[in-house]
């Protein structure tokens, strides 16, 4: 059976409250999108989702910033209250000089920027109703290291960039998922 146009937007709102959590640094947002016995593997990360999550911060809280977009989502047949999905996503993270992860990224005297390009291949499942993510393999298409020297946002005031608390203006906009 083709997914309804309901389920459609409830998991494409998940895969975006995903990328939102991760970019805004709420971390407190992913227990309301995977199931509590759900798995994850996406290059060095593996496991469970409560020690991805662990994993992730340990990547992604050092970096500068970060910005996750998403592209097509192509949408399996739904049977038994699962759907697979696949996520076309790239990924910005600018890197800090001294970044202490050098096996995530590589260490450089500058700040620069690590694109990644992939995908998200999901297996969602709705119980009691509602959907999550069950199981979520993170896919590399390609990845970049590039220096960013003008694009640095070192020379613009602080209130012109994200931020990763509740001064970000996205706070009323994720206030659903942060219950």
């Amino acid at each position: 059976m083709i997914p309804s146009i309901e389920d459609r937007e409830a998991i494409r709102d998940i895969i975006a409250a995903y990328c939102h959590a991760i970019d805004r640094r709420r971390w407190d947002i992913m227990p309301g999108l995977f199931h509590e016995d759900a798995t994850f593997a996406f290059g060095p990360l593996v496991g469970d989702w409560r020690s991805f999550v662990e994993q992730a911060r340990g990547v992604i809280d050092d970096c500068t910033h970060t910005h996750h977009h998403l592209g097509q989502v192509l949408f399996g047949q739904i049977a038994d209250g699962v759907v697979h999905t696949e996520t076309y996503m790239s990924a910005m993270h600018i890197i800090p000089p001294g970044y202490p992860l050098t096996d995530v990224f590589p260490a450089r005297d500058e700040e620069y920027a690590a694109v990644i390009a992939g995908r998200y291949i999901d297996r969602f499942e709705k119980r009691a109703g509602e959907w999550r993510i069950a199981q979520r393999t993170g896919v590399y298409d390609w990845r970049e290291f590039r220096d960013i020297g003008e694009a640095s946002l070192t020379n613009l005031p602080g209130e012109a960039c994200g931020q990763h608390d509740d001064s970000d203006p996205s706070t009323p906009a994720a206030a659903h998922w942060r219950g």
